[in-house]
């Protein structure tokens, strides 16, 4: 399944419109559609909304999903904990090295109202009874993407979720070559 996944997210990344593939040029059971057209609606907005290396961030990051939660892992071949998903697309996308640690990743960048943020800002929750134990990068439309926790895999979420809503600790945003940051 991760491999025909993966076979999809590169028919669209080729895709000059961004556009996902007719029904007549992939024929998908119903759950891989709904997935397929979930990733394609995300990719349009981050397109959209975010500036080239976030656009390019997101597009890797999207292409990780499905890579399983391993706690301290921070390699595709291993898998991820939430950290180090974060620190490596950053590196990989970007080129910039954040800390290992969540929280290390929220003092190391600049703090946001939840209103401004754009695709490639890092949102923050608390999740373990401490501030900002969990971090993932925000995709637009309410929505980001993470490696949640042991036996599940990298995914997207809402965090318009009472789940998330309830623990979501701040938003930071990691200034990209080019952009001014805050004095």
């Amino acid at each position: 399944m991760r491999l025909k996944f993966l076979f999809l997210l590169a028919l669209l990344l080729s895709a000059p419109s961004w556009s996902a593939p007719s029904d007549e040029a992939v024929v998908l059971p119903l759950p891989e559609k709904k997935l397929v057209t979930q990733i394609t609606s995300q990719l349009n907005l981050a397109k959209d909304k975010a500036s080239d290396q976030a656009s390019v961030m997101i597009v890797q990051a999207m292409g990780l999903l499905g890579v399983p939660y391993r706690r301290g892992g921070s390699t595709e071949s291993t898998g991820f904990d939430c950290s180090g998903f974060v620190r490596h697309l950053y590196e990989k996308s970007v080129g910039r090295l954040l800390p290992r640690r969540a929280e290390e990743q929220a003092r190391a960048t600049e703090v946001i109202d939840r209103e401004e943020l754009k695709p490639g800002d890092l949102v923050f929750f608390n999740t373990m009874r401490r501030a900002f134990s969990h971090v993932g990068i925000y995709v637009g439309d309410g929505k980001f993407i993470h490696s949640p926790r042991a036996g599940h895999a990298v995914r997207v979420e809402d965090m318009r979720s009472s789940y998330w809503q309830k623990r979501f600790n701040g938003a930071r945003r990691v200034p990209l070559d080019g952009e001014n940051t805050k004095p």
